[in-house]
């Protein structure tokens, strides 16, 4: 850190009043690439922040009707000097960048704490010295663990039950002890699984739609009973935007999600029918996680985020898989179907 950025700790706080000009890091990826696309729609100010590479890739922005109405930044969420001279300007931070694998958090659990951990230390940290005016911190419904009640709401026990969902518990509590230590507005969004086009094969229902795009009805799943509920991104990314208007959240995890839930058998033959599509489930080991990590049920209290903002799901399950759907036929090529995705 230089000598400047360090006179400023000492230094008094004061508030970034530009509000629409906003920094969303992760923003080439799946969710934040919509996000950033309703933003700069919304007509906010965007600088999108995403790992480096090589070849100056932007993503799911690479082709965005946005492209040209935002600054992209390439850059480590891990490097503090990148982060915060990323943020400059900005009266308001979504922080979206995360390793998000469940699967691979097995593998190498300490990229999980060095990418969730310490890079929303320096997104808080950046935060804190520049004197933004509001911080969102993207947590995920894997923090709850298996439901000891449902519908989950955000005051129910948080469970590590993969190194996974740890890396985000630990980062989750690190900016709420940012908002009660020193004041920052910071505010978790807390979405339960969240779908819809452009999402990776590591997930369950691309998984799905992949196989049988490719497949004579045969699919290669892991566990079937498991419940969640599915949030349709654009809905997702709208309670984003909610969220950073309400001045009532300041401080507090907001839940987002549909409070509904579906197993993963029922969510493959409810795809097929939408698909019309005859389908046969092959239980493949390498894809069920060991027994005390599996989390068997999800559902969503969307109660906080009703009562205080404007928002409220527009899409049912069928609705939007079906868009997944027709957005996947089209997009098949992207897509390795025949290989397990972790």
């Amino acid at each position: 850190m230089s000598d400047k950025k360090r006179d400023s700790e000492n230094s008094p706080q004061t508030v970034n009043s530009n509000g629409k000009k906003i920094l969303i890091t992760g923003a080439t990826g799946f969710i934040g690439s919509h996000l950033t696309e309703l933003c700069v729609e919304q007509g906010y100010e965007v600088k999108a922040y995403d790992r480096y590479n090589p070849n100056n890739d932007w993503g799911w922005l690479e082709n965005s009707i946005c492209k040209n109405d935002i600054q992209v930044i390439l850059g480590d969420i891990r490097d503090y000097d990148s982060v915060y001279d990323a943020m400059k300007g900005c009266g308001a931070v979504f922080h979206l960048a995360a390793l998000i694998s469940i699967p691979y958090s097995y593998v190498s659990p300490l990229a999980y704490i060095r990418t969730n951990i310490e890079g929303t230390y320096n997104v808080l940290e950046s935060a804190k010295q520049q004197g933004i005016s509001d911080v969102l911190i993207t947590s995920t419904s894997e923090t709850y663990g298996t439901a000891q009640y449902v519908p989950i709401d955000e005051k129910h026990l948080l469970i590590g039950q993969s190194p996974y969902s740890a890396s985000k518990i630990g980062a989750d509590e690190l900016a709420i002890s940012y908002h009660k230590s020193f004041g920052l507005p910071v505010k978790i969004v807390r979405p339960f699984n969240v779908y819809g086009p452009r999402q990776s094969a590591r997930a369950i229902i691309p998984t799905i739609i992949s196989q049988l795009l490719n497949s004579q009805g045969k699919i290669k799943l892991g566990n079937i009973t498991p419940t969640r509920d599915f949030t349709f991104v654009k809905d997702t990314i709208g309670a984003f935007i909610e969220i950073h208007k309400s001045d009532n959240l300041l401080g507090k995890t907001t839940n987002v999600g549909t409070n509904k839930e579906i197993s993963i058998g029922d969510l493959a033959q409810l795809i097929a029918k939408i698909m019309d599509k005859k389908i046969e489930i092959i239980v493949d080991k390498q894809r069920i996680r060991p027994n005390d990590s599996e989390v068997d049920r999800l559902r969503c209290d969307n109660s906080t985020v009703l009562e205080y903002t404007s928002w409220k799901p527009e899409y049912t399950l069928e609705s939007g898989l079906k868009e997944t759907i027709e957005w996947m036929k089209s997009n098949i090529r992207l897509y390795k179907y025949d290989r397990y995705n972790i």
